[in-house]
């Protein structure tokens, strides 16, 4: 029987896994290298020890309404979004409430983890440790692995050449943590994700200019939402994702791009590739004001130029930034399970690798969503702990990894595309999460028995507590804290008090969050109904005029 468990990392997703394993009761032991928790929202200055960390002006992406802890909701001063400082004081409060501090060992560096030689039977492993030069050897029932996927610096040299003849400064963003060393020179920003955007706004404030190369362009969304409300709240909707399910893709891809003008700033999605979304309030307005100039893919480099695929040049550049990502890897594992563990498309529900006779092992935080990683983790932990315990069960080790097998060699054939880089959709990923665990909200059953949350449920934004209304880990405090997210929205944006009618307010505040989500629902199922289409036939009968006849549905027998 599973008890003592080893967690690997004391980040977001560590902590997490530190409170699943106390929840299912069970005896969880985390490692951590550096001397403090929060991985890679502990600021440093310096990136000396190897780790990634964020850099000094970043801001989250995610509001924290969607991406807190499902049973510890920020307090209502906090910030909608907000610097690291202030994330990783939320960090430390969920800490301390649960009191998850006494289970990390700080400065101990995981060497080992290997297989019990009784593996098959008790499903053990064997975790060795180093703390200040020596080693200790400890056996575990489990182990969570929760180190992330920040890790190593992507800087492939085959896909720049010419970049060992480049006599400016070349650094990775794993390296950059102030704008103060680029005052007044030319740089050139390579990769158009959140940290390239980031990175290229804060220092076209200082710089001569920023060029900002990239391959496949992006959607640029802001912050806040037409409406003056986060937009990660406006959009994470099950009634949003109803919708773009039955509208036709090149509508949907038709509408950002007239919302979005992104054609005329260069940032358009290159024909050919994956649509992907990137958070900057920014970076439009540095392009129309010449701070930012975007570039397309790099061919070459020379001593001070960079050379581009449609032929431009741009000359004495001083410095080079790749924004290129990251690589993960498992260094304490043995093969073949190292290498498995690194393809996400063979981890079953990316938390599971599929070769294990004893499923006492999961990967927490290997993921890419459309949303808040820290939610995804969480419900990840929470699955985790519960088929450590038996509580729930996934298919034979032969059955999954033939499945991993065969979708491998799918892929490698060219059949089917791989999907491992691509971020997965929030509320489907956590809904399939949710239903392995018995936590996934069930609509239905809500509007019967709760029509008021259930329509926060489906229509509001799908926010972490609804994983925790019902089900294994339900909280007492879910209901209250989904019927107030948006007090706690607004709370900290009321620091100049106008005279305005409450009731007033109210009203246009419901209208502007669920008016048009409603709307669009309804006209979506009234045109799909088949009462529609009966009435619109028997009107239509025999009623045919030329100019008008793409309208005629034909009677069938």
């Amino acid at each position: 029987m599973v008890k003592k468990v080893a967690v690997i990392g004391a980040g977001v997703s560590g902590l997490s896994s530190i409170k699943c394993c106390l929840d299912e009761d069970l005896e969880p032991t985390c490692f951590e290298r550096s001397d403090d928790f929060g991985g890679l929202w502990k600021f440093a200055e310096t990136s000396n020890d190897g780790m990634t960390r964020v850099y000094r002006s970043l801001v989250t992406n995610v509001c924290k309404e969607m991406s807190s802890y499902s049973d510890f909701p920020y307090q209502e001063d906090y910030p909608n979004f907000m610097d690291h400082k202030k994330f990783w004081e939320y960090l430390r409060e969920f800490a301390e409430h649960f009191d998850l501090l006494k289970y990390i060992r700080f400065k101990t560096t995981v060497r080992s983890v290997t297989q019990r030689p009784d593996f098959s039977e008790t499903g053990q492993w064997d975790v060795v440790t180093e703390t200040d030069g020596k080693q200790h050897r400890a056996v575990f029932d489990a182990v969570m692995v929760c180190t992330g996927q920040f890790l190593s610096p992507r800087l492939p040299p085959e896909s720049f050449p010419g970049i060992h003849k480049f006599k400016g400064q070349i650094l990775h963003s794993q390296e950059y943590k102030i704008p103060d060393a680029f005052q007044g020179k030319r740089i050139m920003v390579v990769g158009l994700g959140n940290s390239g955007a980031d990175i290229a706004v804060e220092l076209s404030r200082i710089a001569a200019q920023v060029f900002l190369s990239t391959r496949s362009g992006a959607w640029v969304i802001s912050r806040s939402s037409r409406g003056g409300y986060p937009f990660n709240m406006m959009l994470t909707r099950r009634c949003n994702n109803f919708i773009a399910s039955v509208l036709p893709s090149c509508f949907i891809s038709w509408g950002k791009q007239k919302q979005l003008n992104h054609e005329n700033y260069g940032l358009s999605i290159a024909k050919g590739k994956e649509s992907k979304f990137i958070v900057n309030d920014e970076l439009p307005s540095c392009i129309l004001c010449g701070k930012v100039t975007m570039k397309t893919s790099i061919k070459d480099f020379t001593e001070s130029s960079v050379i581009f695929e449609d032929g431009t040049i741009e000359v004495n550049i001083d410095a080079v930034i790749f924004c290129t990502g990251y690589e993960f890897s498992f260094p304490f594992f043995e093969e073949p399970l190292k290498s498995l563990c690194t393809k996400r498309i063979m981890l079953y529900k990316r938390v599971f690798p599929p070769n294990l006779e004893r499923t006492t092992l999961a990967i927490i935080g290997l993921i890419s969503l459309t949303g808040s990683i820290l939610a995804g983790t969480e419900l990840q932990a929470r699955w985790a702990t519960r088929v450590f315990k038996g509580l729930c069960n996934i298919p034979p080790s032969k059955k999954l990894m033939a499945e991993a097998t065969k979708k491998e060699q799918l892929i490698k054939r060219g059949v089917i595309k791989d999907t491992s880089e691509d971020k997965l959709d929030f509320i489907s990923y956590l809904d399939e999460i949710a239903r392995c665990i018995g936590s996934k909200p069930n609509i239905p059953l809500l509007f019967l028995t709760d029509p008021r949350l259930a329509w926060e449920v489906y229509f509001g934004p799908c926010s972490p507590y609804q994983y925790r209304l019902m089900g294994p880990g339900k909280w007492d405090g879910a209901r209250n804290a989904i019927m107030t997210q948006w007090d706690r929205t607004i709370k900290p944006l009321k620091t100049r008090t106008l005279p305005k009618s409450p009731e007033t307010a109210t009203l246009s505040r419901y209208l502007k969050v669920w008016g048009a989500p409603l709307l669009l629902a309804s006209l979506i199922l009234f045109y799909k109904s088949s009462l529609f289409l009966k009435l619109l036939q028997d009107k239509l009968q025999g009623r045919v005029f030329p100019s008008r006849a793409l309208w005629y549905i034909p009677q069938h027998p």
